[in-house]
């Protein structure tokens, strides 16, 4: 066991090709999980910037997946995917595989090309609802039919340190060979801070006198953050509901605000970006490239790093255990 051991920590990094990278928070989830980006594709100019600006040595693919050739990754380890989830939200029309958004036979028609190991793809709650299963169905046959063996499995990032109530559906496929080395993650032990405890440095930045009080009446982790559409118009923390759920912990979620409030504020204040930023699970020095408005929609509709750290971890422990296996052997 203990040459075992030996070899999985001595093994370089695995290699991932992902898609619909967006502002890089599966992105950079996976980098701490052990992955070394052979490319990502995105195709939003202000996501790719902001990409660019935390790690300028990725190879940025700015593209349409449509157009996409990923014959020349044949070989990655693993092909991860954010991919839109507009078809399948239960904030839309959930339209599923009727909506031109969806990206699903674009993510099948690449990992043919580029045959890895495992695949990994995050999406809404809303596509286990029944309405898709026939849908989940079909991806999954096909994925079997090149030999994988998928699960779908929902995950709150809450359970992995993320100061927000965030489910988030997990599609991962793996060889078959490889399928008996992969488990998903165990949520932590350890409750994730409130909205009062992760903010209170922010919120007081600018002196603001309330921001104690505040904290305490922020006594509970975030509700969902919304990100919103393109059709959407400026950046604010969802519709009434979410609003009053937000006002319950003393933040006004009517709009974004540039920066935290004054000494002599009184009232509830707005979040910032850097602000929901934070609440996503992204660390202070991530730069998020783009206007207000571009930049919370970012954030907003990111992936949580500390859930596909999660993920990415287990997917690459699958990995190595597997070569280990076989070089000892």
């Amino acid at each position: 066991m203990g040459k075992l051991r030996t070899m999985l920590h001595s093994t370089p990094k695995l290699t991932v090709l992902e898609l619909c990278a967006g502002a890089g928070g599966q992105s950079l989830g996976l980098e701490q999980a052990g992955f070394a980006h052979a490319g990502l594709v995105e195709i939003d100019e202000q996501c790719c910037a902001t990409l660019k600006a935390n790690r300028p040595d990725w190879n940025v693919i700015s593209t349409d997946l449509k157009k996409f050739d990923a014959t020349p990754f044949k070989g990655v380890n693993l092909m991860a995917a954010g991919l839109p989830c507009p078809p399948f939200s239960v904030a839309g029309k959930q339209l599923g595989d009727r909506d031109d958004r969806n990206l699903f036979p674009e993510a099948i028609r690449i990992v043919e090309e580029c045959r890895p190991q495992a695949v990994m793809i995050e999406n809404v709650r809303g596509i286990l609802d029944a309405v898709f299963e026939d849908f989940r169905n079909h991806v999954a046959s096909q994925l079997e039919k090149l030999g994988y063996i998928p699960e779908w499995q929902l995950l709150n990032a809450a359970d992995f340190g993320v100061p927000q109530v965030r489910l988030r559906v997990l599609f991962v496929a793996v060889r078959k060979e490889l399928a008996e080395s992969f488990s998903w993650p165990m949520p932590h032990f350890q409750l994730p801070q409130t909205v009062g405890d992760c903010l209170l440095d922010l919120i007081v930045a600018r002196g603001w006198k309330g921001g104690n009080a505040w904290r305490k009446k922020a006594d509970e982790i975030a509700p969902t953050i919304v990100g919103g559409s393109l059709k959407h118009g400026g950046p604010d923390l969802g519709p009434t509901r979410a609003r009053r759920a937000w006002a319950a912990l003393g933040v006004d979620g009517v709009g974004i605000w540039d920066c935290p409030p004054p000494a002599d504020f009184v009232g509830m204040p707005r979040l910032t970006v850097r602000m929901v930023a934070r609440l996503q699970g992204f660390p202070d020095e991530w730069v998020i490239s783009g206007r207000k408005t571009s930049a919370y929609r970012q954030v907003g509709n990111a992936f949580p790093p500390p859930l596909a750290r999660a993920v990415g971890e287990q997917i690459r422990n699958c990995l190595l255990a597997r070569k280990a296996l076989i070089a000892v052997g």
